[in-house]
């Protein structure tokens, strides 16, 4: 069954040098292990948007195999030369990611003179200069992203990555001495390969019947993770028994760049798993968030007494109830939908209801089984909301757009002159499209609830 790649890149700054040496002996190690390579493709440093990529040297054609990788040349903790290993003591590695076998594999596999994957490593980005937010400095990451919901994120990380090492990676390594050696043993060096499996690995969809399933581990796929990332991609990769395939899904002119994509993802989940986002309006899956605890307070603003007040945090403790909403939780607004619209619609009603309303509906326990028009929450919908409903949006509106450091017109004025924007850092430009992208969102929101 054909499915759709969950392909992770790193974009950062393109080079320009090409050194010859790495991609002759990958291609070699291709024919060695029987990764087939189409004559129509390329791996080149030149034309493509960052990094390594992959060109075509002719056109292709929709259909078009592209390559083919045994999965006999993946790496994973399955085919790893301690593989063996890692399964007998698979369930002190256990974590909160999952992650812990593959990342263990590339510890070894790294260090391991004789590893089979040395010539794929050899295209690796260098690891000390990936450009993730958590490598930011936090003064830096806090300044440049404040109010994107990034640097929240990258604490989360942060603080999962050193304790999954403490804990477990590290007690491992030790215990087998012989496997690994003393340079890979660094807290360093393992949140860099996170972030490299954040990036780069893939994980294999689970079949249709294996919904209720854990999901698969994730795995290092040579040759594929290769390919740069476009939402309007051209390429698509495909899972079978024996191999994964690429397969051009568009026609692909001679010379130009090969993409894959990894699904619908908003800028700053972009920047926050890949270090880059996409420029404005390219992302056409571009979202921005309003914090649920951010609607509670909208609606606070608006009592007056202590009793008011009681009786909203009762609709709120309701609401949690029925799990429409949570102290940790968002609501997600697209460009084009609202992308938690059964969620965003019952926190609007039940705040906005009238004490006599809430007793009815708390009497009912929530929703009747037919549910009104009113109840419905897409982007072309809101301008026609009760204007209670509207009000609430528009004041979590505001109240979000607060977290910003700076105000749209700033991100505009900056977006605006070529010459200044030139001038910014890679990661100002970065920080800034994220920005940009969500503060667009959350100002058509203020223009629909006028």
């Amino acid at each position: 069954m054909a499915t759709q790649a969950k392909r992770r890149r790193v974009a950062g700054p393109a080079g320009s040098d090409e050194d010859p040496a790495p991609v002759a002996s990958f291609l070699s190690w291709c024919q060695r292990v029987g990764l087939e390579l189409s004559p129509k493709v390329a791996v080149s440093r030149q034309g493509t948007v960052a990094g390594y990529g992959m060109v075509a040297r002719e056109s292709v054609q929709p259909g078009e195999l592209l390559f083919a990788v045994p999965r006999a040349a993946l790496l994973s903790q399955h085919t790893c030369s301690i593989s063996g290993v890692l399964e007998r003591e698979r369930g002190a590695l256990q974590s909160q990611s999952g992650w812990v076998p593959l990342l263990l594999a590339l510890l070894h596999e790294m260090q391991a003179p004789a590893s089979l994957w040395r010539p794929y490593f050899a295209l690796w980005p260098e690891l000390g200069r990936l450009e993730h937010p958590m490598f930011w400095p936090e003064e830096e990451r806090r300044r440049l992203l404040q109010g994107t919901g990034v640097p929240e994120a990258v604490e989360k990380d942060l603080a999962n990555i050193r304790s999954e090492y403490y804990s477990i990676v590290l007690p491992f390594m030790d215990a087998h001495a012989d496997l690994f050696s003393p340079r890979v043993r660094s807290l360093e060096l393992y949140r860099q390969l996170v972030a490299l499996v954040m990036a780069y690995s893939f994980q294999e969809p689970l079949e249709e019947e294996e919904d209720e399933k854990e999901p698969n581990s994730p795995l290092m796929v040579p040759a594929a993770d290769i390919l740069n990332h476009l939402a309007n991609h051209n390429a698509n990769l495909e899972y079978s028994p024996t191999c994964l395939r690429m397969v051009a899904i568009q026609p692909i002119p001679k010379g130009h760049e090969i993409f894959n994509t990894y699904g619908q993802m908003a800028n700053w989940q972009l920047i926050h798993m890949y270090g880059f986002a996409e420029p404005y309006p390219d992302n056409t899956n571009d979202t921005a968030d309003i914090q649920m605890v951010t609607v509670r307070e909208a609606a606070l603003q608006g009592t007056k007494v202590e009793a008011e007040r009681l009786l909203l945090y009762e609709r709120w403790d309701f609401l949690c109830k029925l799990e429409m909403v949570g102290e940790e939780g968002a609501f997600v607004i697209g460009r084009e939908e609202v992308l938690t619209e059964e969620e965003l619609a019952a926190t609007l009603k039940v705040l906005c209801m009238s004490a006599e309303e809430f007793r009815e509906f708390k009497d009912r326990n929530g929703w009747e089984d037919d549910k009104t028009k009113e109840d419905s929450l897409t982007i072309t919908d809101i301008p026609k909301l009760k204007a209670s409903w509207r009000q609430l949006l528009r004041d979590s509106v505001l109240l979000t757009l607060q977290t910003y450091a700076t105000d749209l017109k700033t991100e505009q004025d900056l977006l605006s002159n070529k010459e200044v924007y030139a001038a910014l850092s890679w990661r100002e430009q970065q920080a800034l499209q994220v920005r940009y992208g969500q503060k667009m969102i959350l100002h058509r929101l203020l223009e629909l609830t006028r």
